[in-house]
């Protein structure tokens, strides 16, 4: 038998699952419940209704992403620009999460866009601890901009840069999290 946070996130996989299958206007409440396997009666009790459901999608990748921040911080012995090198490490390696995030994103979007309040606040967030990262406002702004850039190319299939390249751009921002400014 699952735990409630366990069955939470079975239900926000189902629902990731069926953007991800069928597509943002086949995400229902009834399709969520099906794919995870319980009646709508059980999804309504953890999520009352779709935009609960989004907005859950949202908070739950969101800390996902951030405790992949943390991972990576804690990792690095250089605290100066640590945080931004956990940035555009996060943003740049194959993350299994990525696609869901971008997914509950896109719904959150076309659902409700106040439903990106979280988002636009952890944006915030993030751009208040790059400027305190150590290598100055502009410069670590411009890497977080750059890692932003990466990410909506690959969440709006913008042409992204893929293979060799996307790797040689890795290297050079990292590099760039090393260097004085100015």
């Amino acid at each position: 038998m699952w735990d409630v946070k366990e069955t939470r996130t079975a239900l926000l996989e189902a629902a990731n699952t069926v953007i991800l299958r069928d597509g943002i206007a086949h995400l229902t409440l009834e399709a969520t419940a099906r794919e995870a396997g319980v009646s709508k009666g059980g999804l309504l009790h953890h999520f009352p209704s779709k935009e609960a459901l989004v907005r859950g999608l949202l908070e739950h990748y969101l800390a996902l992403f951030e405790a992949e921040l943390s991972r990576r911080m804690a990792q690095d012995p250089d605290p100066r620009g640590r945080f931004s090198r956990a940035l555009i490490g996060a943003t740049f390696d194959a993350d299994p999460h990525q696609p869901m995030l971008r997914a509950s994103l896109l719904a959150a979007l076309a659902l409700n866009p106040e439903l990106l309040k979280p988002v636009r606040a952890a944006f915030d967030g993030y751009q208040q601890r790059i400027e305190d990262d150590g290598l100055g406002a502009a410069h670590a702004t411009l890497l977080r901009l750059a890692a932003d850039g990466l990410w909506f190319a690959d969440l709006l299939h913008l042409a992204p840069p893929q293979g060799a390249l996307r790797e040689q751009l890795r290297r050079r921002l990292l590099a760039l999290t090393h260097r004085e400014t100015e």
